[in-house]
C-alpha cells in the first residue's frame, strides 16, 4: 500500500503533471496540444506526462477525428486532485483566495462537474439546514422532501441510486475549506442548473456565471444573494 501511494504522489507531485490534472478540474477534455499550452510545455514532454497519468489510470485518452481527447478516468481523480487544495498552509491559502485575480474561482466556480466556491458551498449548507439532504459518514443521504425538491429540476434521485457512480457525497472545497456537494447527484444538479440558464460557464476558466434568473432562483430557494 505504501508503495502504491508513494508511485501516486510522485505522479502528481511532478509540476508539469500537477498543471494538466489541475487544468482538467474544469470538466473538459483537452488535446495534448491545449495541455501542452496549459502547461507551458512542449508537445514532445506533454506526450510522456500524459503517457504516465494514462498508464496509472489517471486519464483516459478518447480518440475524435484526428485528435485525442485527455480526461479524468473516474471522478475520484478529481476530489483528489481538489482535495490537495486543502493541505496549503493558512497563512499561502488566505493570500490565493484574497487575491482579486481570484475572486470569481473562489465565488462560483466548476470543480470538474459539480459546483464549487462559496456559492456550492451555501448551497450545500441549505440543502442540510432545509432537510433536502443528510450527512452520513462519508456520504449525503436524501430525504424524501428532498426527492421531492430534485425532482422540481427534473432529477429521479432514485434512477441516480442505480449508478455505478458514488451517489452523493461530500467534496471538501479547497476556498472555503468547508463541504460542497458532489457525486451523481452534484453532477445531475449542476447540469440542470446549467440547462435552465441560472448559470453559465465561462470562456477558459473554472468560473461559473450567475444569470440574473440564476440570483432570482438563488434567492427564492435558499436565501442566497450574490
Amino acid at each position: 500500500m505504501k508503495q502504491e501511494i508513494a508511485y501516486i504522489t510522485s505522479l502528481i507531485g511532478d509540476p508539469v503533471r500537477t498543471k494538466i490534472l489541475w487544468t482538467l478540474l474544469d470538466g473538459r477534455a483537452y488535446t495534448a496540444t491545449e495541455l501542452a499550452i496549459c502547461a507551458d510545455t512542449s508537445p514532445q514532454n506533454i506526450s510522456m506526462h500524459l503517457g504516465k497519468l494514462i498508464q496509472a489510470n489517471l486519464l483516459v485518452a478518447e480518440p475524435q477525428g484526428r485528435h485525442k481527447y485527455y480526461r479524468f478516468s473516474r471522478p475520484e481523480v478529481a476530489y483528489a486532485i481538489e482535495a490537495i487544495g486543502n493541505l496549503i498552509p493558512d497563512e499561502k491559502h488566505r493570500k490565493i483566495v484574497g487575491n482579486t485575480n481570484n475572486a470569481a474561482i473562489k465565488h462560483c466556480r466548476t470543480c470538474y462537474d459539480h459546483l464549487a466556491g462559496e456559492v456550492g458551498v451555501s448551497i450545500t449548507a441549505e440543502l442540510i439546514q432545509q432537510k433536502f439532504i443528510e450527512p452520513e459518514g462519508k456520504t449525503y443521504l436524501v430525504t424524501e422532501k428532498g426527492s421531492a425538491f430534485f425532482s422540481e429540476f427534473d432529477i429521479d434521485t432514485d434512477e441516480l441510486k442505480k449508478s455505478r457512480r458514488i451517489f452523493a457525497k461530500p467534496c471538501l472545497d479547497w476556498t472555503e475549506r468547508k463541504p460542497h456537494l458532489a457525486g451523481a447527484l452534484g453532477a445531475a444538479f449542476l447540469e440542470k442548473m446549467l440547462l435552465s440558464d441560472y448559470f453559465r460557464k465561462t470562456k477558459d476558466s473554472r468560473a461559473i456565471v450567475i444569470t440574473a434568473k440564476g440570483q432570482q432562483q438563488l434567492y427564492d430557494r435558499f436565501k442566497i444573494s450574490t
